[in-house]
């Protein structure tokens, strides 16, 4: 459902359209990184072309979460999704960690002078994000997962004295609201009527030609952002 609402909320506004900046939305108090982010937040000393906010989850909780629907977020041209199966260039724009703000204001200026590219790069994006993140394949990674790690096991897992065991009623008895209704509509009524997708085989091969091919991306934007820098402030020592 939430997938289809950010398809939907991408159709809203053109890429033209969009505020030309980047854009972030989140709780900057679980990852230190995030915080570290927030340093590169619009101030009067410094535009690094950025709109930062902080998202207080407790207040969205109160108020039905009118102020985070994730196809509502879909009027700005930046914003990035970190899964591993995504490749730089391709499918987003990478950052520098160890230079966020800068690294920020030359992502934005990249895109707005190459609308084309920077657009093709957020259409495949959303088109992966909209093909990989299907619950019956996040399904399928789940059970392969635990069929991986069951062969790691050197005892026979036993239910342990006083356990309790969780049902729907049980985990949906406690919470009201959206979270309820969020609950509700992942629980799956019945069996899947296909088999789970085949694990393809170990290959390393593959995995060095994936690590190859990102590290090309993170090089080659390396390099363009240098060069920019660079220029930059030999326009303004002149």
């Amino acid at each position: 459902m939430v997938l289809e609402d950010i398809k939907e909320g991408n159709k809203r506004i053109k890429w033209k359209d969009r505020v030309p900046l980047a854009y972030w939305k989140g709780n900057p108090h679980v990852d230190p990184s995030r915080r570290d982010l927030l340093k590169c937040n619009l101030t009067r000393e410094q535009n690094w072309d950025t709109l930062l906010y902080v998202q207080d989850w407790d207040k969205e909780a109160k108020e039905g979460y009118k102020q985070s629907n994730l196809e509502d977020q879909c009027t700005h041209r930046f914003y990035d999704f970190f899964i591993r199966g995504m490749i730089p260039l391709q499918h987003f724009w990478p950052i520098n960690d160890q230079s966020k703000c800068s690294s920020l204001k030359f992502a934005v200026q990249w895109g707005n002078n190459n609308t084309i590219q920077a657009e093709a790069i957020g259409e495949e994006g959303s088109k992966y994000l909209q093909e990989n993140l299907k619950m019956e394949l996040v399904y399928d990674y789940m059970y392969h997962l635990l069929n991986e790690y069951s062969k790691l096991l050197k005892f026979r897992p036993t239910v342990p004295p006083g356990a309790v065991e969780l049902t729907p009623e049980t985990m949906t008895g406690a919470v009201e609201g959206l979270h309820k209704k969020f609950l509700e509509d992942s629980l799956e009524k019945s069996p899947s009527e296909r088999e789970p997708c085949d694990l393809p085989p170990y290959d390393r091969t593959v995995l060095d030609e994936l690590r190859e091919k990102k590290l090309n991306a993170l090089n080659q934007v390396q390099t363009w952002e240098k060069e920019y820098w660079e220029n930059q402030s030999k326009a303004n020592n002149n």
